[in-house]
């Protein structure tokens, strides 16, 4: 009997990984994929040791088992593409836009936001869950962040989900996705440019006169390559794991009345919802790292140049880490979880994303206080990283 086979590429694993999870967590805590050349770490200490020791895991060679060109990188640096020196000082110019404070008062525009898409679907009574809230909504958010003009954002949330789409089984980059990235990158030079001559409260306009530290100690400001970097990967970041996570929630409280039933009577309950939705279905799945040394796990040597997966999604459901792993309660007390990385890589958007989340549960569940999921026309993704729905039809019970 063949052992189990973690591919990242498979329809059917998106449907449902936790089988192939469990089974690397008890049996190969060290996975090696020999036909697609790769490693995987799965339980929950490893993959927490290895995303916070970025000398030795480096980002460097891209975050996605699908190697991409260098050059791509060295014409539009993608902050999450890098490591430090480089990452963080493009990191802390853009960390001025995601303090605290600012994100916080971000929270009346934000909930506007998700009043006006939820009022139309409040009035009919149905909808999809996906395309009419959660893909629309964090899309707006980040695109108003930015300074992307509302006529061009649904055409953005298109490219990117074409450009993350991918074919069952195999790791090659297909048509339709490298199109979407070639749109998207025009996109983001003509943007970039348009935004030089007629500036806007965005934070595009505000990077302009940034400036950052060289290698050498000189200062400079940002060349158009990594303000579109910047652009790609916030774009990306703050699209993709809010739109992933709410049509989870959706499914997951149409699944557990009991847990849904306790946030109705508790809307103070909705953060710690939050968090168990991204732990126990993390819309990030992995995220792929390059070994600068030989290393050792669990006996065998993983050499300098090799490709290894942490795997954030096992990790979230380590029985070593949590009591009852697979069981989604909402009131469960988490000390940590990995959905958004961790360590210098921890995914800056994380406060805003978090912040839309509970925004976005406090108004649905004043008007959708009973509801019901069709899964059986409900539609996954197929992503190679992010995991999650395409479509979840829904109506008011």
């Amino acid at each position: 009997m063949h052992d189990p086979e973690l591919n990242p590429f498979s329809y059917q694993f998106h449907e449902d990984p936790h089988p192939i999870y469990r089974w690397l967590r008890e049996k190969a805590p060290l996975y090696r994929n020999q036909k697609m050349s790769f490693w995987a770490l799965s339980r929950f200490a490893d993959v927490q040791a290895a995303l916070m020791d970025w000398q030795t895991y480096s980002s460097a060679q891209g975050t996605l088992l699908e190697r991409m060109d260098p050059k791509l990188f060295e014409i539009t640096p993608m902050m999450i593409f890098l490591d430090p020196p480089r990452h963080s000082r493009l990191r802390r110019l853009v960390s001025r836009a995601f303090t605290p404070r600012r994100v916080a008062d971000l929270e009346s525009s934000i909930r506007a936001t998700a009043v006006r898409l939820l009022e139309p679907l409040g009035e009919r009574g149905c909808g999809d869950v996906v395309e009419d809230f959660s893909g629309p909504f964090p899309m707006e958010v980040i695109c108003a962040l930015l300074g992307v003009p509302e006529a061009d954002r649904a055409q953005c949330r298109q490219w990117m989900d074409q450009a993350l789409d991918r074919d069952p089984d195999t790791p090659e980059l297909p048509s339709r996705a490298l199109e979407a990235m070639m749109n998207l990158s025009r996109y983001w030079y003509g943007l970039v440019g348009d935004l030089r001559s007629h500036r806007n409260d965005g934070l595009v306009s505000a990077l302009f006169d940034a400036e950052i530290e060289t290698d050498d100690g000189r200062t400079t400001s940002l060349s158009e390559g990594e303000l579109v970097g910047l652009c790609s990967v916030l774009a990306g970041g703050g699209n993709e794991t809010t739109t992933r996570l709410l049509a989870n929630a959706a499914v997951l409280f149409a699944r557990h009345p009991e847990e849904y039933a306790r946030v109705l009577s508790d809307p103070a309950c909705i953060p710690g919802a939050v968090e168990e939705v991204l732990r126990h279905s993390s819309p990030a799945q992995y995220t792929a790292r390059t070994v600068t040394r030989d290393v050792e796990w669990y006996g065998t040597t993983v050499r300098k140049g090799d490709r290894i997966l942490l795997v954030i999604g096992a990790a979230n459901r380590d029985e070593r880490e949590y009591r009852d792993p697979d069981r989604f309660d909402i009131g469960r007390t988490i000390r940590n979880q990995l959905a958004f990385g961790e360590g210098v890589h921890f995914c800056i958007g994380a406060p805003l994303a978090r912040l839309e989340s509970r925004i976005a549960l406090e108004e649905f569940t004043k008007r959708f206080p009973r509801y019901a999921v069709d899964e059986s026309r409900a539609r996954r993704i197929h992503m190679s990283n992010v995991h999650g729905y395409a479509s979840v039809p829904f109506m008011r019970a």
